[in-house]
Protein backbone atom coordinates (compact mmCIF):
# COMPACT_ATOMS: atom_id res chain seq x y z
CA UNK A 1 0.00 0.00 0.00
CA UNK A 2 1.02 3.18 -0.55
CA UNK A 3 -0.96 6.41 0.75
CA UNK A 4 -0.36 9.61 0.88
CA UNK A 5 -1.51 11.23 3.80
CA UNK A 6 -2.38 14.69 4.37
CA UNK A 7 -3.25 15.04 7.63
CA UNK A 8 -4.03 18.75 8.50
CA UNK A 9 -4.96 18.62 12.01
CA UNK A 10 -2.85 20.26 14.96
CA UNK A 11 -0.67 17.08 16.69
CA UNK A 12 -1.84 19.08 20.24
CA UNK A 13 -5.94 18.63 19.15
CA UNK A 14 -6.01 15.13 17.98
CA UNK A 15 -2.87 13.59 19.12
CA UNK A 16 -3.97 9.78 18.97
CA UNK A 17 -4.68 10.45 14.83
CA UNK A 18 -0.51 11.47 15.12
CA UNK A 19 0.95 8.66 17.06
CA UNK A 20 -2.02 6.53 14.74
CA UNK A 21 0.17 7.99 11.93
CA UNK A 22 3.68 7.32 13.09
CA UNK A 23 3.09 4.06 13.90
CA UNK A 24 1.99 3.30 10.39
CA UNK A 25 4.46 5.27 9.22
CA UNK A 26 6.46 2.99 6.74
CA UNK A 27 2.74 2.35 5.13
CA UNK A 28 2.89 6.15 3.80
CA UNK A 29 3.99 7.03 0.24
CA UNK A 30 4.65 10.43 2.66
CA UNK A 31 2.96 12.75 4.69
CA UNK A 32 2.05 16.12 3.96
CA UNK A 33 2.64 18.74 7.07
CA UNK A 34 0.41 21.54 7.17
CA UNK A 35 1.01 23.61 10.53
CA UNK A 36 -1.14 26.53 9.28
CA UNK A 37 -1.82 26.76 5.08
CA UNK A 38 1.76 26.46 4.88
CA UNK A 39 5.01 26.31 7.44
CA UNK A 40 3.05 29.36 9.55
CA UNK A 41 5.59 32.31 10.87
CA UNK A 42 7.67 30.28 13.19
CA UNK A 43 8.22 26.84 14.14
CA UNK A 44 5.63 25.02 16.06
CA UNK A 45 7.08 22.87 18.40
CA UNK A 46 4.21 20.24 17.94
CA UNK A 47 5.03 19.99 14.32
CA UNK A 48 8.69 19.64 14.92
CA UNK A 49 8.09 16.88 17.32
CA UNK A 50 5.58 15.64 14.60
CA UNK A 51 7.98 15.64 11.85
CA UNK A 52 10.78 14.74 13.85
CA UNK A 53 8.60 11.43 15.14
CA UNK A 54 7.81 10.57 11.31
CA UNK A 55 10.99 10.51 10.16
CA UNK A 56 12.40 7.89 12.67
CA UNK A 57 9.33 5.99 12.05
CA UNK A 58 11.03 5.61 7.79
CA UNK A 59 8.19 8.15 6.40
CA UNK A 60 9.02 10.88 4.32
CA UNK A 61 7.51 14.27 5.25
CA UNK A 62 6.57 17.21 2.56
CA UNK A 63 5.82 20.57 3.42
CA UNK A 64 2.75 22.31 2.46
CA UNK A 65 2.97 25.44 0.13
CA UNK A 66 -0.09 26.79 -1.96
CA UNK A 67 1.00 28.18 -5.08
CA UNK A 68 -2.69 29.44 -5.66
CA UNK A 69 -2.58 28.12 -9.26
CA UNK A 70 0.44 29.88 -10.32
CA UNK A 71 -0.57 33.12 -9.44
CA UNK A 72 1.70 33.73 -6.13
CA UNK A 73 5.04 34.79 -6.93
CA UNK A 74 8.12 32.09 -7.02
CA UNK A 75 10.59 34.06 -4.53
CA UNK A 76 7.14 33.26 -2.19
CA UNK A 77 6.46 29.91 -2.68
CA UNK A 78 10.51 28.74 -2.42
CA UNK A 79 10.84 31.10 0.90
CA UNK A 80 7.56 28.62 2.33
CA UNK A 81 9.25 25.41 0.76
CA UNK A 82 12.83 26.52 2.10
CA UNK A 83 10.82 27.19 5.65
CA UNK A 84 9.62 23.52 5.80
CA UNK A 85 13.02 22.11 5.36
CA UNK A 86 15.02 24.17 7.72
CA UNK A 87 11.91 24.05 10.70
CA UNK A 88 10.93 20.77 9.98
CA UNK A 89 13.66 18.96 8.00
CA UNK A 90 11.06 17.79 5.35
CA UNK A 91 12.24 15.57 3.14
CA UNK A 92 9.95 17.39 0.00
CA UNK A 93 7.39 19.47 -0.79
CA UNK A 94 3.90 19.09 -1.37
CA UNK A 95 2.70 22.19 -3.94
CA UNK A 96 -0.90 22.81 -3.73
CA UNK A 97 -3.36 24.41 -6.27
CA UNK A 98 -0.31 23.76 -8.80
CA UNK A 99 -1.73 25.01 -12.64
CA UNK A 100 -2.45 22.49 -15.18
CA UNK A 101 -2.38 23.89 -18.32
CA UNK A 102 0.69 24.24 -21.16
CA UNK A 103 1.18 27.78 -20.99
CA UNK A 104 2.05 27.55 -17.14
CA UNK A 105 4.41 24.93 -17.44
CA UNK A 106 7.56 26.45 -18.39
CA UNK A 107 7.29 28.45 -15.14
CA UNK A 108 6.61 25.46 -13.05
CA UNK A 109 9.32 23.93 -14.32
CA UNK A 110 11.47 26.81 -13.38
CA UNK A 111 10.12 26.84 -9.83
CA UNK A 112 10.80 22.80 -9.21
CA UNK A 113 14.19 23.70 -10.54
CA UNK A 114 14.74 25.70 -7.95
CA UNK A 115 13.48 23.99 -5.27
CA UNK A 116 15.17 21.18 -5.85
CA UNK A 117 18.69 23.07 -6.25
CA UNK A 118 17.90 24.61 -2.95
CA UNK A 119 18.03 20.83 -1.28
CA UNK A 120 14.44 19.60 -1.41
CA UNK A 121 14.70 16.61 -3.25
CA UNK A 122 11.01 15.44 -3.52
CA UNK A 123 8.35 17.75 -5.07
CA UNK A 124 5.13 17.03 -5.62
CA UNK A 125 2.65 18.91 -7.56
CA UNK A 126 -1.51 19.32 -6.99
CA UNK A 127 -3.12 20.02 -9.78
CA UNK A 128 -6.08 17.94 -8.61
CA UNK A 129 -6.51 17.33 -11.87
CA UNK A 130 -4.92 15.44 -15.40
CA UNK A 131 -2.69 18.44 -16.42
CA UNK A 132 -0.66 18.85 -19.64
CA UNK A 133 1.80 15.75 -19.95
CA UNK A 134 4.82 18.12 -18.87
CA UNK A 135 4.06 18.40 -15.31
CA UNK A 136 4.47 14.49 -14.93
CA UNK A 137 7.89 14.71 -16.04
CA UNK A 138 8.60 18.56 -14.02
CA UNK A 139 7.91 16.47 -10.64
CA UNK A 140 8.41 13.35 -8.82
CA UNK A 141 4.34 12.72 -7.87
CA UNK A 142 1.42 14.61 -9.71
CA UNK A 143 -1.69 14.33 -8.01
CA UNK A 144 -4.60 14.16 -10.89
CA UNK A 145 -7.66 13.33 -8.89
CA UNK A 146 -8.51 15.66 -5.80
CA UNK A 147 -12.36 15.59 -5.29
CA UNK A 148 -15.72 13.80 -3.43
CA UNK A 149 -16.02 10.10 -3.48
CA UNK A 150 -19.64 10.46 -5.44
CA UNK A 151 -17.50 12.44 -8.18
CA UNK A 152 -14.65 10.16 -8.38
CA UNK A 153 -17.52 7.14 -8.93
CA UNK A 154 -19.00 8.49 -11.43
CA UNK A 155 -17.18 10.86 -13.49
CA UNK A 156 -13.82 10.05 -13.50
CA UNK A 157 -11.76 10.11 -16.97
CA UNK A 158 -7.98 9.74 -18.39
CA UNK A 159 -6.31 10.62 -20.93
CA UNK A 160 -4.95 8.32 -23.10
CA UNK A 161 -1.07 10.06 -22.79
CA UNK A 162 -1.46 9.25 -18.97
CA UNK A 163 -2.73 5.87 -19.25
CA UNK A 164 1.31 5.46 -21.22
CA UNK A 165 2.96 7.07 -18.15
CA UNK A 166 4.29 4.96 -14.59
CA UNK A 167 1.33 4.57 -12.27
CA UNK A 168 3.95 5.79 -9.32
CA UNK A 169 4.13 8.92 -10.78
CA UNK A 170 -0.05 9.73 -10.04
CA UNK A 171 -1.92 9.79 -6.96
CA UNK A 172 -5.87 10.79 -6.56
CA UNK A 173 -7.09 11.94 -2.86
CA UNK A 174 -10.56 11.49 -2.55
CA UNK A 175 -13.08 12.17 0.58
CA UNK A 176 -15.86 11.67 1.36
CA UNK A 177 -15.22 7.82 0.98
CA UNK A 178 -17.78 5.73 3.08
CA UNK A 179 -15.54 3.76 5.47
CA UNK A 180 -16.25 0.89 4.58
CA UNK A 181 -15.53 1.46 1.24
CA UNK A 182 -11.72 2.32 1.96
CA UNK A 183 -10.10 -0.37 0.23
CA UNK A 184 -12.40 -0.18 -2.72
CA UNK A 185 -11.15 2.93 -3.05
CA UNK A 186 -7.39 2.67 -2.84
CA UNK A 187 -8.18 -0.22 -5.15
CA UNK A 188 -9.90 1.75 -7.81
CA UNK A 189 -6.72 4.06 -7.70
CA UNK A 190 -4.62 1.43 -8.70
CA UNK A 191 -7.01 0.22 -11.75
CA UNK A 192 -6.72 3.79 -12.83
CA UNK A 193 -3.28 3.95 -12.97
CA UNK A 194 -2.43 5.69 -9.66
CA UNK A 195 -0.25 3.89 -7.58
CA UNK A 196 -0.51 5.64 -4.82
CA UNK A 197 -3.94 7.28 -3.32
CA UNK A 198 -5.12 8.77 -0.25
CA UNK A 199 -8.80 7.95 0.47
CA UNK A 200 -10.30 9.62 3.80
CA UNK A 201 -13.86 10.21 4.98
CA UNK A 202 -14.08 13.39 6.09
CA UNK A 203 -16.35 16.28 3.99
CA UNK A 204 -15.63 19.54 3.13
CA UNK A 205 -14.54 22.11 4.86
CA UNK A 206 -11.62 19.90 5.69
CA UNK A 207 -11.71 16.17 4.94
CA UNK A 208 -7.81 16.42 5.51
CA UNK A 209 -9.01 16.42 9.32
CA UNK A 210 -9.31 13.03 9.71
CA UNK A 211 -6.82 10.39 9.48
CA UNK A 212 -7.42 7.62 6.63
CA UNK A 213 -8.93 4.69 7.88
CA UNK A 214 -6.54 3.15 4.79
CA UNK A 215 -3.94 2.81 7.86
CA UNK A 216 -5.89 0.96 10.23
CA UNK A 217 -6.61 1.73 13.61
CA UNK A 218 -9.77 3.51 13.58
CA UNK A 219 -10.20 7.35 12.86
Amino acid sequence: MSLLVPLYVHPAEDPGAWHRLIAAARRTYAVVLNPASGPGTAPDPAYVSAAGALRSAGAHVLGYVDTDYGERPPSEVADEVAKHRDWYQADGCFLDRTPSGPAELPACRRLVRRIRRSGVPLVALNPGVHPAPGYVRAADLVVTFEGHWSTYVSAFSRPEWAVRQPPDRFCHLVYGVPAALIPLAVRTARERGAAVSGPVTGELPNPWSRLTPALGGGQ
